[in-house]
């Protein structure tokens, strides 16, 4: 899938959502102050919402996230240091190519065009299963990539109160309402472990227990 996305507006986005579980709101709110090279941190602390104002769609930008939890500082590793790196430079260059032109309303924000407008939520939630669909690939939503995400670190064993921390779920009960269906492999292999540790009868021995008959 990010093969596909290589080289497109869409490719940092997709990958911060997919790995970072991140919402709309909260990938399009990511400023540069919220990213720190020197420490390696991502902070996820601003949301942008699209909200009805006069029978119109306006975006807002909110100074917190979604939830007090939802404010949260994880570690920018891999290959997501020089990503942003680049995009930062790509920005500066365009600030001196289109001068009094380039809109500095949305300056301070990472996801912006060449000439500063900020990416709008209706690109992510359509364009995004367009180009998938354009590809070849499986149609999923925006919003899919934050429960991929849970469901590779819960496939890997990470309990569901680092996963509820990792995306930022008011509690643990939202984190496990929505993805412990998804370890039933962990349940397997319980059941498996309950099976060759406990010798079970054979199914034929119940028969006259519940048939009524008073064994011997």
């Amino acid at each position: 899938m990010f093969e596909a996305l290589k080289g497109t507006k869409l490719e940092l986005p997709v990958l911060v959502a997919a790995f970072y579980g991140l919402r709309r709101g909260e990938v399009l709110g990511l400023k540069w102050d919220a990213i720190d090279f020197e420490r390696g941190t991502i902070s996820v602390k601003r949301t942008v919402t699209t909200i009805n104002l006069d029978g119109k769609c306006q975006e807002i930008e909110k100074e917190s996230a979604k939830t007090k939890s939802s404010l949260r500082t994880l570690p920018l590793i891999g290959s997501f240091k020089e990503y942003f790196m680049q995009v930062k430079e790509a920005q500066e260059l365009n600030k001196k190519v289109c001068g009094n032109c380039y809109n500095y309303q949305y300056d301070g924000y990472v996801f912006v065009d060449e000439m500063g407008e900020r990416m709008k939520a209706n690109y992510l939630t359509t364009r995004f299963p367009e180009v998938l669909e354009k590809k070849g690939l499986r149609r999923m939503r925006f919003h899919d990539l934050r429960h991929s995400c849970a469901s590779l670190l819960l496939a890997n064993g990470v309990p569901l109160k680092h996963i509820q921390e990792w995306l930022g779920h008011s509690d643990f009960s939202t984190t496990a309402n929505i993805y412990a269906h998804l370890d039933y492999s962990a349940k397997i292999t319980s059941a498996q472990a309950m099976e060759s540790g406990l010798q079970l009868p054979e199914a034929g021995g119940f028969t006259s227990r519940w048939s009524g008959e008073v064994p011997n």
